[in-house]
């Protein structure tokens, strides 16, 4: 979902020493894989493609700006190209293609941007599971390293992240164009085989992979379970408010993809162009880039060989990658859209305008509405909880019951009340509490939130524990929490848990009935 967040001061979060330990390097394998052994510089990693040189910590060892494919424009992308003598990789590699937007992005014009960033336990032996982190943004702005990893690696997992085509570059579709329409999840993909081939080196292991990702990357991470070609490159799957079990909002039709793709079209020189498609690969990217615009909501295209069912078919049906789930949703999600809203025009939603926004988002169904969610003490708050009820948390729910009549699945709800917002930003007329994006700072180090209190920072640790059992072994239960049994398709009330993660004891949060669950399933379409 498109979201406004602001720009913060730097996050500053305390860091423990850890004893060093001997070092490790690899050497090539005479298949072309990567084999660690043992080697006195602990900062140099030897992949298929050649050696990087990273960075050695207290406690973890990071790589960064590591080149796993290549590809020309609106073309997929192919192995990157092999290097001579230690490439440095103590830097992020270049951002995608992007416009300028929120902070979570950055301003860039590059394409050549298919790089990733491993960081890996220091002084851990054996084979770590590894987490393969896809960033959010929409699937129209982002990058891997804005998601400090640190306190995730240094609970015990190896943590990839990765910069993959976006916007326009990715998912414009016109007949002249015939790999493009889903060139993320093909980038993603070709960094799952890359961490196949190479992330033992690091001290991974490759039959032990997790897929995570929120929002724009939670779609992502759908999009790879209902992907035949992306059978056997993960084990685990973490989706992060990305309701992907809803029709069209983890993927789109043909029809749908050439409709927008003709839109951005018309506005540049190529609409009148003999071959549209050499056009489009030759046009400045600057201009692509203006087309195309910063307010699109762009998903992968079903229907085609990568992608033969929509996402929320192949769910419901179970046709897809059948690997234990982890999913959640955050118990305000749209309190940071409506704050946003408050910042931008200065003023809180004022108590005559919640009545016309509920009738021009659900028209003949307002009435109804407006009787379960009469206006409150704030209209701001009001006009959150119903738009949090009717595109998060019903959803959610529909698509992790969908998820767990075929497979493992076990369902959060990110409730904690007392939240990090955005630094250096003026006071809001409602608190944040559990918005989109407010769960994150609690597993990464993340510039744009104000420093975490010791409380939350507690919260945080359990929060990773969790994740990071539950990518070693399928089951987040442990650490001396509440047990967290599986969600299942049953009826009855045992049969729909919902994990509530506060600062308090995790226990069963009555999800359906605070959300009005049965309410917006009877009101669908």
């Amino acid at each position: 979902m498109n979201r406004t967040v602001l720009a913060g001061l730097g996050l500053a979060l305390l860091t423990a020493l850890a004893t060093p330990a001997q070092a490790t390097a690899a050497t090539p394998a005479s298949d072309g894989t990567a084999r660690a052994t043992p080697r006195s510089d602990a900062a140099v990693v030897t992949t298929a493609a050649g050696a990087v040189r990273g960075t050695v910590g207290p406690r973890v060892r990071s790589f960064q700006g590591i080149p796993y494919a290549t590809a020309a424009r609106f073309a997929a992308p192919r192995p990157a190209d092999p290097w001579n003598g230690v490439r440095d990789a103590t830097r992020p590699g270049k951002v995608c293609a992007q416009p300028a937007g929120p902070p979570i992005g950055k301003p860039s014009t590059d394409e050549d941007c298919l790089n990733l960033n491993v960081t890996t336990p220091r002084g851990k032996s054996g084979k770590r599971p590894v987490i393969v982190w896809v960033h959010g943004g929409s699937m129209t702005v982002g990058m891997g390293d804005l998601y400090g990893p640190d306190r995730l690696t240094a609970d015990g997992a190896v943590v990839v992240s990765m910069n993959y085509r976006l916007g326009a570059t990715s998912f414009l579709t016109h007949p002249s164009l015939k790999e493009s329409g889903g060139l993320a999840l093909d980038d993603q993909r070709a960094a799952l085989r890359w961490v196949n081939r190479n992330i033992e080196a690091f001290g991974g292991d490759p039959s032990n992979v997790t897929l995570m990702g929120q929002s724009g990357g939670g779609f992502s991470v759908c999009g790879h379970l209902a992907s035949p070609a992306s059978a056997g490159l993960f084990h685990r799957a973490i989706i992060q408010s990305a309701p992907c079990g809803t029709p069209g909002n983890a993927s789109h039709t043909r029809t749908q993809a050439r409709e927008e793709s003709r839109k951005v079209i018309k506005k540049t020189r190529c609409a009148t162009a003999s071959d549209v498609g050499d056009c489009l690969r030759k046009l400045p990217i600057e201009d692509l880039l203006k087309a195309y615009g910063s307010d699109r909501e762009p998903r992968p295209v079903s229907g085609t060989r990568t992608l033969p069912l929509p996402v929320d078919r192949a769910l419901r049906t179970g046709r897809f990658n059948r690997v234990p789930v982890l999913i959640g949703v955050n118990h305000d999600e749209e309190n940071g859209m409506v704050l946003g809203q408050e910042l931008a025009t200065g003023t809180p939603m004022k108590a005559d305008a919640y009545k016309p926004a509920v009738e021009e988002e659900y028209g003949k169904r307002a009435r109804a509405v407006l009787r379960r969610y009469p206006l409150g003490a704030s209209a701001g708050r009001t006009w959150a909880k119903v738009k949090t009820d009717a595109v998060w948390a019903a959803p959610t729910l529909d698509t992790a019951r969908a998820l767990s009549r075929w497979t493992p699945t076990r369902m959060y709800e990110f409730a904690a009340q007392d939240t990090p917002w955005y630094a250096n930003t003026e006071t809001l007329s409602f608190p944040a509490a559990a918005q989109h994006m407010a769960e994150l700072p609690y597993l990464f180090d993340l510039d744009l939130f104000e420093e975490l209190t010791p409380e939350q920072a507690a919260l945080g640790q359990r929060m990773i524990g969790a994740w990071t059992r539950f990518a070693a072994t399928g089951d987040p239960n442990g650490g001396g929490e509440t047990a967290w049994p599986r969600l299942n398709d049953s009826r009855g009330r045992a049969g729909r848990h919902v994990q509530s993660l506060t600062d308090g004891p995790w226990k069963r949060a009555d999800f359906a009935e605070e959300h009005h669950y049965r309410f917006w399933s009877s009101h669908k379409g």
